[in-house]
């Protein structure tokens, strides 16, 4: 077992939620306890880094794991963050009056959990890492609970709710579901749903191989997928937060991924509100469509020509 995968299991017996047991959070750990493959636990110490230039230059020069400049971020909101609540790690632990956003900000293993760390591999480890959890906190029983309650309900055209992951995203997409669909789509089946964390939360694997689509490439489907079956329509819907809209380069890989599919093609992109579309409005194709959540009663036709229908 190499040190990355170390880092994981010590992740996980200290209570972190699944989504930051992966490699990315192991390397900031070991980053954090300056661990090198061929050390011990037990000479963990602790050295306070900054992202760029500390976590992310360990990462390359000691595991040849690189990291492309704008992932900082990443580790801020989706390791960091998470590793601060569990008190795992320390936010400027030598400068605690920095500013928030001062480029001296940087982080450091607790000490509580260091001295835990450090027992790793040793008889001692299951007693201490249970302790741990049991006087700072299961930070992923908390995540899960909180989650329980945040999930974003959607109700399907055949009534059942789904509920999805919290998170703007999965808002944009059951607005899709409850309010593009009926206004717009009015007949449609929904053949396809994705979710932030279980990307094929919804898919009717018969319908889409009886259309063909592949119904093993789920990962290139659009976030909404639609099916007028008496118009013979595809709707291929993007809902777009932080990832890009139907662009050229999304159609063309959608054509490839549905050339053996024969019905007509309608692609949308989806916006939570009128500020995200403007923010993308470049990259979107010609000849699709565009929806927006704060006007769901209207539509924005990027062709010229003609209304909603296939191409």
């Amino acid at each position: 077992m190499n040190k990355i995968e170390e880092a994981q299991i010590i992740l996980k017996d200290l209570g972190l939620p699944k989504s930051q047991q992966n490699e990315m959070s192991a390397i900031t750990l070991l980053a954090l306890c300056n661990i090198k493959e061929t050390d011990d636990w037990k000479d963990a110490k602790k050295i306070s880094l900054g992202v760029s230039k500390g976590i992310m230059k360990f990462s390359t020069v000691f595991y040849d794991k690189e990291y492309a400049a704008n992932t900082r971020e990443t580790f801020r909101r989706f390791v960091l963050h998470q590793f601060v609540q569990a008190r795992i790690v320390d936010y400027n632990p030598d400068i605690p009056n920095l500013p928030v956003n001062s480029p001296r900000a940087h982080y450091g293993i607790a000490k509580e959990a260091l001295e835990v760390i450090k027992t790793f591999g040793t008889k001692n480890w299951k007693a201490n890492s249970k302790e741990f959890r049991a006087s700072i906190g299961d930070l992923s029983k908390k995540y899960a609970k909180r989650k329980a309650v945040d999930r974003v309900p959607v109700t399907l055209p055949n009534g059942k709710i789904l509920k999805l992951s919290p998170g703007k995203h999965n808002e944009v997409q059951a607005a899709v579901v409850e309010q593009f669909l009926p206004e717009f789509a009015e007949g449609s089946e929904l053949l396809y749903l994705g979710d932030t964390e279980t990307k094929d939360l919804y898919n009717d694997k018969e319908t889409l191989a009886e259309i063909g689509i592949p119904i093993d490439q789920h990962s290139k489907l659009p976030d909404v997928v639609l099916y007028h079956r008496a118009k013979n329509w595809l709707y291929l819907i993007e809902a777009v937060t932080s990832h890009g809209p139907v662009s050229p380069k999304r159609i063309h890989e959608l054509e490839e991924l549905l050339e053996k599919c024969d019905a007509g093609k309608i692609y949308v992109t989806a916006f939570p509100d009128f500020t995200e579309f403007k923010k993308w409005s470049k990259k979107i194709a010609w000849e699709t469509e565009i929806w927006i959540c704060e006007m769901p009663s209207h539509m924005i036709h990027f062709n010229g020509d003609r209304f909603m229908g296939p191409r």
